[in-house]
């Protein structure tokens, strides 16, 4: 490379840092300006009560952490932190910020601040963890607070807890401590069962799951479409299709509209039982219902391309771009892939071209070039 041309990469190279530099100093700028107004107006009592306001804040200010501290910190200087459901919407502001030691610290903090420690309190800190996917955390907590603090669990305590066990994988403790919270009086609610339906459908659990079902409606405790999702989801992977029908059709008699997920339950069974017609069968039933969604399209685009489906394997990939649902470069080089195969080159390339002209695929463009 000649002088003249290094010089001018150069240049160019310090315009762009420049540039990049002088429009990061601007929204710091901006988002300090966010934080003064902020801490201005939280003098007003009618303000602080505005909980919408203070979470909308945190999440205009998610990029400068330290903004978020500074806002949040200030409120310690009114009346409001000895109030225990002030103080823990602020541990709970902190938690959505992804602050997780800070939002700690102040929960360690209150009873410096003239500030009582309840189950509340508590249960939104366990929140924040598991919000955050910070599962360990969870379980420490749980094991060492409730008798550190002389605080008694309950069923939202519990729930937190059964949460971060099966997101761990840990699905026996999370039997263990349901059976310990019933053992201690404590009621299960929907939430609670329906976090253990999903896990123990979602992995190969079926027959836990089918246990728990019989326990809830024993309770009386109503299921929802989540609950029958779990479980439709369960029958599908056993390939107990029969028994998902006659599901699938309860749900609806009970008044409880299925949702795109339901379907895609369904779909998902019937591709596992290579059962085309059914397939295409349930397709239909979702189109009259509900909007496919990424799931959607990506299970059935992959099957219909295996069993030669082009045409509605086409008309589907089309659907998602055009409707912005990104589907991946793989499903839809999967397709171009099939249409050159059967020499169906207009197709094709229409597909390429549409791709092309799609803001929302650009990132992924090169893997369609073949």
């Amino acid at each position: 490379m000649s002088k003249m041309a290094s010089s001018s990469v150069c240049r160019r190279l310090r315009r762009i840092v420049t540039a990049d530099a002088e429009k990061a100093a601007s929204k710091l700028r901006k988002f300090q300006r966010i934080a003064a107004q902020f801490k201005k107006f939280s003098e007003k009592d009618s303000f602080r009560r505005r909980s919408d306001i203070y979470a909308f804040t945190v999440q205009r200010l998610s990029r400068s952490k330290s903004l978020i501290e500074e806002i949040l910190e200030h409120q310690k200087k009114y009346e409001d932190i000895t109030n225990e459901i002030f103080t823990s919407r602020l541990i709970g502001l902190y938690g959505k910020a992804g602050m997780l030691v800070h939002a700690q610290k102040l929960f360690d903090e209150m009873p410096q601040l003239n500030c009582p420690r309840t189950v509340y309190s508590f249960n939104v800190l366990l929140s924040a963890y598991v919000q955050t996917g910070t599962f360990d955390n969870v379980e420490e907590l749980f094991k060492v607070f409730p008798e550190k603090l002389g605080i008694t669990p309950d069923v939202i305590t519990y729930n937190n807890v059964i949460k971060a066990y099966c997101e761990m994988g840990k699905f026996d403790s999370a039997s263990l401590l349901f059976d310990e919270m019933e053992n201690k009086g404590v009621e299960p609610s929907l939430i609670t069962f329906n976090t253990l339906l999903n896990a123990f459908y979602m992995n190969k659990r079926f027959a836990d799951g089918e246990k728990l079902w019989g326990l809830m409606e024993s309770k009386n405790v109503v299921p929802d479409v989540r609950s029958y999702n779990s479980r439709l989801r369960g029958l599908a992977f056993e390939r107990r299709l029969v028994e998902a029908v006659e599901l699938f059709d309860e749900m609806k008699n009970k008044g409880i509209t299925p949702n795109v997920i339901s379907y895609n339950a369904m779909i998902s069974g019937f591709i596992e039982d290579d059962n085309l017609k059914e397939v295409r069968n349930w397709y239909c039933k979702l189109k009259e219902d509900a909007m496919p969604d990424r799931v959607t399209y990506r299970t059935l685009i992959r099957f219909l391309c295996e069993k030669g489906d082009l045409g509605l394997a086409l008309d589907l990939c089309i659907e998602s771009i055009n409707r912005n649902v990104i589907v991946g470069p793989s499903i839809v080089q999967s397709m171009v892939d099939e249409l050159l195969k059967q020499s169906k080159d207009n197709e094709a390339k229409h597909l390429v071209n549409l791709v092309k002209s799609n803001k929302h695929f650009r990132s992924f463009h090169f893997a369609l070039i073949k």
